[in-house]
């Protein structure tokens, strides 16, 4: 295999992550596995971390067994795909956990009016405090109806 179709694999992974992500924030997270994430809904949650947190080891866990799969007689494309999950891992890290939520305050004051639009569509996500009745469960994608929060 060629580096190109290493990229392509990568990228298309990291670009399914967002499907992934979505369908399970909305039938996992809100469904049978919300006493995992429902702290997370909570305002003003007091601890330093949530039980909602063991998601990302629940998402960890295939990326390390493909990173390692994919080294492991010989370099293949498990191995891309399990970077793609990473990748997306990291972003959702830092989009989600620093940006949106500031759990870090490494980027409190963005002008970027795509982040400033995903940190709107989060805030509608989270004015709801169950699990039923929820909207925007991406992370990248912002809804055509939060398009107009990039005007100012």
């Amino acid at each position: 295999m060629n580096i190109i179709l290493y990229i392509l694999i990568t990228i298309a992974t990291f670009s399914c992550m967002e499907v992934v992500t979505w369908l399970t924030h909305k039938y996992v997270m809100h469904g049978f596995l919300w006493y995992l994430h429902a702290d997370h809904h909570q305002p003003k949650y007091p601890h330093a971390f949530e039980k909602n947190d063991a998601f990302f080891v629940i998402f960890a866990i295939p990326s390390i067994l493909l990173l390692y799969f994919g080294v492991h007689p010989n370099l293949n494309y498990l191995f891309f795909i399990g970077l793609g999950i990473f990748f997306y891992g990291m972003s959702y890290f830092l989009i989600h956990d620093v940006l949106i939520h500031q759990r870090f305050k490494w980027f409190k004051n963005t002008k970027n009016k795509y982040l400033i639009g995903l940190r709107k569509a989060h805030k509608v996500h989270h004015k709801h405090l169950g699990k039923q009745e929820g909207e925007c469960f991406g992370m990248l994608f912002v809804p055509k109806k939060y398009h107009n929060t990039f005007k100012k």
